[in-house]
């Protein structure tokens, strides 16, 4: 990796980490303070509509911000043209979802789903008028703007949420946080950034940006519909407080999960992006962003596994100690979510769109089989087969990515066997070290120290060319 480039991207993880753990890590918090006082029913009707406001989502978006991101030779014509397309398309889908949202109430049978479904529809119109902004911050790889911006919003909408939570507005509560969170984010981007739009719109400009997008239109529609399949069969079939359960659950997951996978897909894009016709150096830098990901994620993911049960009921009281066993499982579930997004950004870098939509279409096929077969046997089994989907799923995307680059599934599997080993043998002696203490706090106080101590020194003894990298990063920073 060039000097520059390097320089470049580790400025960019860094601020891009210090943005989604920081804000993730506000809203995480904010979250517990509101899931002490709100119930599972409540985090349960929201689930209920993600699903249709993320396909809206989708479509507002349609790919345009990875187009501009990607475009080499990126003109006003082209952003004035993204900005007035995102726009329309979420008035349009405001408008869908204000008609359609009795007919959601009725498929739950959940009268309230009506208004709140017209109410979170807002947050679409909102954010869509600074999508421009953000893809032309993530485009330059300079994420210290967007960090302030996000740490802002979280914070804000956090103390909204919280305080209407206090003064009994039950779920309403998430509903205006979400809203004000949306509104925070408009305000600071409208005043600060540089690029304001013009009278403009370049049907050139559009069909490049929709010729390029499409097909990530329809990947993301799949990725959001199939993302919200278990929470529809569980709204629809379960109670509310299940799902609020299996969401809560999906939410502690996510946060080192997720969080290291937007810090991934927003820094590596652009920057593999610079190099996608160097081949050989390709190769090179993604096999090494590969196990560093692998390196941080894997043990983050299976000792958030081995402390599930005690970390669930300190945070948010015996209410919510039946989400710990969803918990454990969906952690290995998602684990390798940094994974198959490195994965899927090649063939993106690669303008192989085309690729993506047809591994989509495979892997979510799958993924409808899997749900027919468990969805009988309860929500724990339909967590198992979460688990052998994701890694059918590495084997799909491996496979395209070993037709591009030749860095397959064994190659992949190679580099990444013994850190996955490394991180189970820790998760086992986390798991045991906490059972041996008989309250929560020491629990996973020594569950985290022996957890962290186990995995350092294992992979010390392996040798492992990851360890020596963050250690020499880590003491070049603190001198």
């Amino acid at each position: 990796m060039g000097s520059d480039l390097k320089k470049k991207t580790i400025h960019g993880v860094l601020w891009s980490a210090f943005d989604n753990f920081g804000s993730t890590a506000i809203s995480f918090i904010f979250g517990i303070l509101l899931a002490r006082i709100l119930s599972p029913g409540d985090y349960g009707l929201t689930a209920m509509i993600a699903v249709f406001l993320g396909i809206s989502r989708i479509f507002i978006e349609s790919g345009f911000s990875n187009a501009l991101i990607r475009k080499p030779d990126l003109k006003d014509d082209d952003c004035c043209t993204a900005f007035y397309f995102n726009l329309l398309i979420a008035i349009g889908c405001y408008i869908i979802l204000f008609f359609t949202a009795p007919l959601i109430a009725q498929f739950y049978n959940k009268s309230i789903l009506c208004p709140l479904v017209r109410a979170e529809a807002l947050c679409l119109i909102i954010n869509s008028l600074i999508l421009v902004q953000i893809a032309l911050v993530n485009r330059q790889i300079d994420f210290k703007f967007t960090s302030k911006v996000n740490l802002s919003s979280s914070i804000i909408s956090g103390i909204v949420g919280t305080l209407f939570a206090l003064y009994g507005f039950g779920v309403w509560s998430l509903v205006f946080l979400d809203i004000s969170n949306s509104l925070v984010a408009l305000s600071f981007y409208w005043i600060n950034s540089k690029w304001k739009p013009h009278l403009v719109f370049s049907k050139k400009s559009f069909h490049y940006l929709f010729g390029y997008g499409s097909k990530l239109l329809a990947t993301g529609i799949l990725d959001v519909i199939f993302q919200n399949l278990y929470p529809i069969i569980i709204g629809k079939f379960y109670s509310s407080a299940s799902l609020g359960y299996y969401t809560k659950a999906t939410n502690f997951a996510k946060f080192p999960s997720s969080t290291l996978t937007n810090v991934i897909q927003r820094v590596t894009f652009p920057v593999l992006s610079t190099i996608q016709d160097e081949n050989q150096r390709l190769v090179e830098d993604y096999r090494r962003l590969l196990r560093m990901s692998a390196f941080i994620i894997f043990p983050l993911m299976v000792g958030l596994a081995a402390i599930a049960k005690p970390l669930i009921v300190l945070l948010l009281t015996n209410k919510w100690e039946q989400c710990a066993i969803y918990l454990q499982l969906l952690c290995f579930s998602m684990m390798l979510y940094p994974i198959h997004s490195l994965n899927l950004n090649l063939l993106q870098v690669k303008g192989r769109t085309d690729l993506f939509l047809k591994a989509e279409i495979i892997k979510r096929i799958i993924q409808i089989l899997i749900v027919i077969f468990t969805v009988r046997y309860g929500i724990v089994i339909m967590c198992i087969g979460l688990i052998a989907n994701s890694y059918i799923a590495l084997i799909i995307n491996t496979y395209y990515t070993g037709i591009l680059i030749k860095v397959g599934f064994w190659v992949q599997l190679k580099d990444l066997y013994l850190i996955f080993l490394n991180s189970i043998a820790m998760g086992g002696i986390a798991y045991y070290i906490s059972s041996l203490f008989c309250t929560n706090i020491l629990s996973i106080v020594g569950a985290v120290i022996s957890g962290f101590a186990s995995y350092i020194l294992f992979s010390y003894i392996c040798k492992l060319e990851e360890l020596k990298e963050l250690t020499a990063f880590v003491k070049k920073r603190k001198y």
